[in-house]
This record gives structure tokens, sequence and C-alpha cells, in this order.
């Protein structure tokens, strides 16, 4: 009758498990892999080789908060014109049967690096970030997947004559999840010429999920009283014990064989009500989740950089990365997350090009292209299937270098994912595509030393997905018509430091 149904959501800024805000320069001018900067360590590793010689550090701290909001509906076509046609309405849902779950997820300091140092020819770079997730994300009144199994309880109650002139349900729940990709990156540029530069690396990944969750206290409207659905059929277990136990007392003081075998059979009545009681309870008990996964793998990276007068353009290619993720489960009442289990965690690959262009020796003009090769990464149960292509993201923006030692600069991001139906989203997966807009500030505060100021948000699309679902539990199928309307929020702030020896 009921399922559990945790997981985490995460803090994601480009592909469906990439986060390209590595630095503090993105996130004040998207379209960065064309541009020349100790940044590039990540966004043009080629181009790297083009900073003056010397060691050169870039450090960065990000905060980030986001939000997660799926507003959902389910009908029993068949219940029309009953109060439990719209189960939602019962537990706070609207006029229309919709009711809204929110997820926040923050991230108060997100911190990264990039280090090179750089020779005539060749050039050694090392950095470190969260190339995924990197939040905790806590849903305090749970999911609308698990919510609808419970919000169909009323109307199995009034089913089996516990009527209510008030039917309504209640449940408590929290879930609190967290995902991080922790990598470090490390690879070598070689510049060819003048003109020319290219680049090897690799990206080692480590991916550390915890979801930690329950759900409890499921109650119920019977007989104008809201009650524990565990302790109510509990209760009731007990009284048929106990019928069973005095019928079976009876049965044993008979002389009559006829009166022995009525009593039996009472007994056998009432032991067979306490057993189905015993069962239906357990329908109903707390259920608890602590599960921690790990898993990792290694992206092979390479890179080239092109000047020519005005113009620089580089390129950067992210091989897809194959691996797996392991349960170390230590409570787990929903079956979900056996101990041991593995599951498929491929991060997707990436080809990312973009170009700058001097426009005046103070301004500067910048495009960037990025393609993930999602449908490439295999995910649990395949679900990479459902997607009807891969993201792409445009990216644009200008820095002007208002004096020597200030430069401001501004972008905008618009990122469009290929969800096709909506298959492939869930209350527990999901993503929509988006614009963003960055803008933000660098300034000389030493002879060797600049201060990064930015901030960027993101305006993310209303994703609606409409479809029809059997549920099944008790005996009994249910055929219900759901809706869920996806959207997100993101704002970010970010202040780097960059140092050149």
């Amino acid at each position: 009758m009921l399922l559990f149904s945790l997981t985490a959501v995460t803090a994601h800024a480009g592909g469906l498990l990439t986060n390209t805000n590595q630095n503090i320069s993105f996130n004040r001018n998207f379209a960065r892999e064309g541009t020349i900067g100790i940044d590039g360590v990540y966004s043009n590793p080629a181009g790297v080789s083009f900073l003056t010689k010397g060691f050169h550090l870039s450090l960065n701290v990000q905060n980030v908060y986001q939000t997660r909001d799926i507003t959902s509906s389910i009908t029993v076509p068949t219940l029309q014109g009953t109060p439990f046609y719209q189960p939602f309405k019962l537990n706070g849902g609207d006029d229309n049967g919709e009711k809204c779950f929110r997820g926040k997820a923050s991230v108060p300091v997100l911190p990264s690096f990039q280090a090179a140092m750089v020779y005539d020819k060749w050039t050694l770079q090392a950095g470190f970030a969260l190339a995924g997730g990197g939040g905790k994300a806590i849903f305090n009144n749970g999911l609308p997947s698990f919510e609808r199994q419970i919000s169909l309880v009323p109307a199995i109650l009034y089913g089996q004559g516990l009527t209510s002139q008030t039917p309504s349900y209640s449940v408590r729940s929290n879930i609190k999840g967290q995902q991080y990709d922790f990598g470090l990156q490390l690879g070598v540029s070689y510049k060819v010429n003048d003109h020319l530069a290219v680049y090897g690396g690799a990206r080692f990944n480590y991916i550390y999920n915890k979801y930690v969750g329950n759900i409890t206290d499921i109650s119920a409207n019977i007989n104008g009283e809201n009650v524990n659905l565990h302790d109510y059929f509990d209760t009731q277990a007990q009284t048929y014990d106990r019928m069973a136990f005095y019928y079976r007392m009876r049965a044993s003081e008979m002389t009559d064989e006829a009166a022995k075998a009525k009593y039996q059979a009472a007994a056998q009545q009432a032991q067979a009500g306490a057993d189905k009681m015993n069962q239906t309870k357990e329908l109903f008990a707390d259920k608890y989740l602590d599960c921690t996964q790990n898993g990792w793998g290694i992206t092979p990276i390479i890179g080239i950089d092109y000047k020519a007068g005005r113009w620089n353009i580089g390129a950067r290619y992210e091989f897809t990365t194959k691996f797996n993720i392991e349960n170390d489960t230590k409570v787990d009442n929903t079956g979900l997350f056996a101990d041991g289990v593995n599951t498929h965690n491929d991060l997707p690959g990436l080809l990312a090009v973009g170009t700058q262009y001097e426009i005046l020796k103070n301004l500067r003009a910048m495009v960037a292209w990025h393609y993930y090769f999602d449908k490439d990464a295999r995910m649990d149960h395949d679900k990479q299937k459902a997607l009807s292509g891969n993201t792409q993201e445009y990216l644009a923006g200008m820095e002007w270098d208002v004096t020597k030692g200030i430069t401001l600069s501004a972008g905008g991001q618009r990122t469009h994912y290929g969800l096709g139906d909506g298959t492939y989203l869930s209350d527990m997966s999901f993503v929509t595509s988006s614009y963003s807009i960055g803008f933000g500030a660098k300034v000389k505060i030493a002879k060797n030393m600049s201060l990064n100021v930015a901030y960027f948000w993101t305006d993310y699309e209303k994703f609606h997905k409409e479809y029809d679902q059997t549920i099944t539990g008790a005996g009994q199928s249910v055929e219900t018509h759901n809706t869920d309307v996806f959207t997100r929020s993101n704002k970010v702030f970010g202040v780097g430091l960059d140092i050149d020896l």
C-alpha cells in the first residue's frame, strides 16, 4: 500500500551531473573557454601555457543557495464525485487538488583552487573543485511520489467501513541528502609556438553521497478522530488476540464435541483477524533510512588553444567517466538501498569550445558552447535512455578594463536539456532548462595579487509532466492521473584571490 522513496537533489551548474562554476571568474563571465587566465586550468587548460612564466594560484570560495519546487496533484477517476477524488485535498492541498513540495539546498562554503607552474614550453597544472554536487538538500515535508501512496489510505479505509464525516490523513517525513563529487585534476600543457598550445591531463573523481530520512506517524481520520494507523491496527490485533485466546480456553473446557468445534472455529477466525491486523499495521510502521554511497572514476581530458591577432580560440574534451557507486547501508526499512549493491553513476563527457575577440585593448567579447554526452552516461535502470537528446549550453560575455587595476565583466548562459516527454524526470531527481546571468569585478589589490568578486543567479523554466499510474497494494489496483510541475532557483555569490609569483 505504501512506498517509501528517499533521495537527494544536488546543486548543479552545467550538465546533468557537472559543476562548471569552479572559479569566480566564471561566475562573472560564463564564456571562459576562449580566455587566457589561471581559471583556465579548468575551462581552457591549453591556454594556460600563454600566461607569464612563473607560478600562478587561484583560491576561491562560493556560497550557493538553491530551492527545488514540485507542484503535484493526483486524481482517482473512479472516485469522482467523492471526497477521495483529489486526495491531496485531504492533507493541505489547494482547491485544485495541488500541493507544493519544496526542498532547500545550501552550500555555505564551496571551495576550489587552480594552480600552474609556467615554463618556456611546458606548464604543470593542478586544480581541485567539487566537479558535481556539493550541497545538502532537505525536504521537510517529504516528496509527492510517496505521499501519493499515503493519500489513498482514507479511500481504502472508507471501503472497509471505517468512515468519517471529515476524511483526512497526515504524515511526518523528513529527507536529507548530500552528494559530493570531489575532483582533483592534474595535467600538462605544451606551447608548440607563439600561437598554438595543447594539453593532456585527467581528473580523479571521488563520489560521496549520503541519504538520511524517515517517514513516521501515518495517521487518518476514523469515525471523526485522527488516529495513528499503526497504533490503531495494533490495538485491533490485540483485541483479536484476546478473543482467540478466550475461544481457545472455552474450547478446552468443552466436553461436547459440537460446542468444542464451535469455539475452535471461532478461535481460528479471531486468530486470522489478528494476523491480518498485524500485517496491516506493518504497512503503517515508522520507516528509516541511513545510506552512504561511494565510488570513484578517472576522467581523461585533452585541450587545444590557438592565438591569432585579436582572436583566441580554445577547446577541451572531457571523456565520459565510467564508474559505479556502492551502497553502505546502516538502516533501510524501505527495501530500496540494499547494503553492498552497486549502481551505475557515470559522469557525462563534455565538449567545450570558445573564442575571445579583443574589440579594443581594454574591451573583450567572448562566446562559448558546451555539449554534454548525457545519453552515453550510464545511469541507474538506464535512466539516460529516457532523454530525447544531449544537453547544450550557449554562453556569452564581455570584459572591460576600466583601469589597469579594475576589470568589470558580465555574462549569460542558456542551458537546454533534452528532457523529451519528462519520463526522465522524477521528484527524486530533476533538472529544467534555464537562463543564467552573472556579473562581477576583478580588482588588483597588490602588485602580484587580484581579488575576484561575482554574483550570478539562474532563472529556471517550469516543466509540466502529466501521466497515469497504477498503484497496487493490499490486493487492490488503483488507477490514478498525476501531474508534476518542476522548477528550481539558484543564487551564487563568490570571492576569489589570484596570486602571480
